[in-house]
């Protein structure tokens, strides 16, 4: 697609709301340093797909999720997001998420 062409509102295909396409400027608005917290909506890029869900648990310690080894720590957390669609767990930096509120 064409990353030029303006964003554009698509109610019949089941939107909540309106979303930026993604890889455009206006899409990029990771949660960086923003607080998460458990039941948060968020958004994140997978296998080239959006995916939606909410926040799980904010993990601050290196520990195992989602079937993978997390390094996380206080100053730089990761968080365990579940997905609406699959239900499946990922762990995610908080510049991966973006707000889906």
């Amino acid at each position: 697609m064409d990353s030029a062409r303006p964003t554009r509102c698509r109610a019949a295909v089941g939107r909540r709301h309106c979303r930026a396409r993604p890889g455009t400027a206006a899409d990029n608005r990771g949660m960086g340093d923003k607080e998460l917290h458990k039941g948060d909506e968020v958004a994140w890029s997978s296998h080239g797909q959006t995916v939606h869900g909410e926040v799980v648990e904010k993990i601050t310690e290196d520990t195992e999720a989602a079937g993978r080894q997390v390094r996380a720590s206080e100053d730089e957390p990761q968080y365990r997001v579940r997905s609406d669609k699959s239900g499946k767990d990922a762990v995610h930096k908080p510049s991966a998420l973006k707000d889906d509120s």
